[in-house]
């Protein structure tokens, strides 16, 4: 079943960039924004970190963390995070357990293939650890600030 703004969310304790680990618990009296996507240093991707990358102080300030995740190893993280200035935790689950407990990791088709993947899409997570809001299928352009604004309402 897929999850829907109300309901918790899933907890998860993950490896990040500069060789820190990154709990959801950890994060709980804070909002969060947890956006997954698929692959570090492709062009969407990179797009959406630079965005959300640019935003963070005015995240800061509606006492917002801004987290990343994608299946990509902590060393891809730390080679994207430095390339681009990245300055927010990106957390490595190549697993794909925190994906699949989020229910975004998907099977995908390209050219005729199918293969599975990150579908993606950003969670706002309010103070208790609640699922305040999705944003499915994300389109990159305008989605960083979509996200702030219902940061700061919330």
């Amino acid at each position: 079943m897929a999850l829907q703004a109300g309901d918790m969310a899933p907890g998860f304790t993950l490896p990040r960039d500069g060789g820190q680990t990154l709990s959801l618990a950890g994060l709980k009296g804070r909002k969060v924004v947890l956006y997954a996507y698929p692959k570090d240093d492709t062009p969407g991707c990179t797009q959406e970190a630079i965005a959300f990358n640019g935003l963070r102080k005015e995240f800061a300030g509606a006492d917002t963390e801004i987290v990343g995740i994608s299946p990509d190893a902590v060393k891809s993280h730390d080679k994207f995070s430095k390339k681009h200035g990245l300055d927010f935790a990106l957390a490595a689950d190549e697993t794909q357990e925190a994906l699949k407990a989020y229910g975004i990791w998907v099977e995908k088709s390209m050219y005729g293939k199918t293969y599975m993947g990150v579908e993606r899409t950003t969670f706002l997570i309010d103070r208790d650890g609640k699922i305040a809001r999705i944003w499915p299928k994300v389109k990159v352009a305008g989605h960083a600030e979509d996200v702030l604004a219902a940061a700061r309402e919330l």
